[in-house]
């Protein structure tokens, strides 16, 4: 059973088609290990969820903020910030949100043949060190962004090989921080969070460029040299992720929306959306919005 209030504000989830885990098991790069289900629930209020049977798939949770319990062969287990839990496949389990310091958690649901390279991180609290973490997380960004541009191959292998990493880290903590690196922000990456942060409305390439003291030419090459994007299409497709999590979580209508991330009207805002997800706004959010029965199942 579930529990859930009307949705967590800011909160994001992909939740794979059938069509595509049967690609993902049958693909040599994917088959390994894939994602099913991943999402970010931000203070979770009165997040519930039991499992009698177990659920097809193992579940990760990561606490990043507040805390909760996960009820798991018979124990009850406190799961806190920076704290990881892996409920194995097919084990009947229960994880709710505390009353009133209400976890936020990443999770994910993954299987593949070879999931058991991870056995021994199964079933118990792993603190995690403090060390890195927003790296960890975001490899958790790099899964959730390619899953949310779509379900084509180089997509999906690719957030594959991500998953393993993602594990990787917990399972080789140590090893994790060896690779640590004290030079400052990368650049990209600023450029990135300065995009993130302007979404509402339309900034210019010239204004990201004086943002982080960079030529446009100069930070225009860079930027596509690192990415294999040119900077303000990439900047588009942050505003096309951004359109998708309002679709799914909120009940903007698709004008307002638009209006909202910059766009000119509401046809230009849906050109450039089937152009990215094939898929039309209106489509999209007939399959995926939460207020949709078929989608209050996970994590």
């Amino acid at each position: 059973m579930e529990r859930l209030s009307e949705g967590f504000k800011g909160e994001r989830s992909i939740i794979t088609p059938y069509s595509i885990r049967n690609f993902q098991l049958n693909n040599e790069f994917t088959s390994s290990l894939f994602i099913t289900h991943i999402g970010y629930y931000p203070h979770a209020k009165y997040h519930f969820r039991e499992r009698i049977d177990g659920a097809p798939e193992n579940i990760l949770i990561l606490c990043d903020e507040g805390k909760g319990t996960i009820h798991y062969h018979n124990t009850v287990f406190n799961l806190k910030k920076n704290h990881v839990f892996i409920i194995p496949k097919q084990e009947q389990h229960a994880y709710q949100a505390d009353r009133v310091n209400p976890w936020s958690i990443y999770w994910i649901h993954f299987k593949g043949v070879e999931e058991d390279l991870f056995s021994d991180i199964l079933g118990r609290v792993i603190p995690l060190k403090n060390f890195r973490l927003q790296d960890r997380l975001s490899l958790f960004e790099e899964m959730l962004h390619n899953l949310e541009m779509g379900y084509n191959p180089n997509n999906l292998e690719y957030a594959s090989i991500c998953l393993k990493h993602f594990l990787a880290t917990i399972k080789y903590q140590d090893q994790f921080a060896e690779s640590y690196d004290n030079e400052s922000e990368d650049i990209v990456q600023q450029s990135i969070y300065f995009m993130k942060q302007n979404l509402s409305g339309k900034i210019r390439l010239k204004e990201i460029a004086n943002h982080i003291g960079y030529s446009t030419s100069h930070f225009s090459n860079l930027f596509k040299h690192k990415t294999s994007i040119p900077p303000m299409d990439y900047y588009n497709q942050l505003k096309i992720q951004k359109a998708c999590s309002l679709l799914e979580f909120s009940n903007m209508k698709i004008k307002e929306i638009a209006y909202y991330l910059g766009f000119y009207d509401p046809f230009h805002f849906s050109k450039a959306f089937q152009d990215e997800m094939e898929i039309s706004p209106k489509e999209y959010r007939k399959r995926y919005n939460l207020n949709s029965i078929s989608y209050l199942t996970t994590p």
